[in-house]
């Protein structure tokens, strides 16, 4: 048992029981955030019983520890597979970054959007939020994939291609220069030449910063 795991109770009922109470509970944190939500919203949301839910958690902090790992666990799954896909082999440097970022963005529109909304919900709540969740949110999230991100751009740097004291600031860096939130406001997310034209830009203020 790991540290992250230690203390939640085994599974118990129906596999797909489980599945519909985190789907459910997913959907609610991250639209209600987790103060507001309640075990007998997620309920409704998941369409289970509020004991159903007794079977498989202790209570909402431990419902929403076992939420965010398993979300965030499923995103970085796919963002590490796209880092994989996009950096290992790199041809042409600004045009691998560029596919790369509108990669990355697609995915923060897409399946994943309810885990970046409990994401939006978790900072706008770290206060009121359990200690334990958000240390398992940062580490099976965010840290995981920085750091996967981190030594891709350090392969590329020791071939010469870029200049990276730091690998890890610079991937917080590209991360942030390629995320839809620099889209101007008003503008539609879906639009595929705006989601473009805001990764190249992203792509080149990377390299401007992190050339030779």
């Amino acid at each position: 048992m790991t540290e992250k795991t230690k203390g939640l109770r085994p599974a118990g009922g129906q596999p797909d029981k489980r599945r519909a109470i985190l789907t459910g509970a997913l959907a609610l944190f991250a639209r209600d955030g987790y103060t507001r939500a309640s075990l007998d919203g997620i309920a409704a949301e998941a369409g289970v019983s509020s004991r159903t839910i007794y079977n498989h958690f202790r209570d909402k902090a431990q419902l929403f520890e076992a939420v965010i790992q398993e979300s965030s666990g499923r995103v970085a799954d796919t963002q590490i597979a796209i880092i994989d896909r996009h950096l290992s082999k790199i041809v042409d440097l600004e045009a691998d970054l560029v596919e790369f970022g509108t990669a990355w963005v697609a995915v923060m529109d897409s399946a994943a959007a309810p885990h970046f909304a409990l994401v939006r919900q978790i900072h706008a709540e770290l206060e009121h939020i359990p200690q334990t969740a958000v240390d398992a949110w940062r580490e099976t999230g965010p840290r995981r994939v920085r750091g996967e991100l981190a030594e891709r751009l350090g392969r590329i740097a020791d071939r010469g291609s870029l200049r990276i004291p730091d690998p890890d600031r610079a991937a917080v860096h590209l991360m942030l220069l390629v995320s839809n939130d620099n889209l101007p406001y008003g503008a539609d997310r879906r639009n595929e030449k705006e989601l473009t034209a805001m990764v190249t830009a992203g792509v080149h203020t990377f390299l401007h910063g992190y050339r030779p």
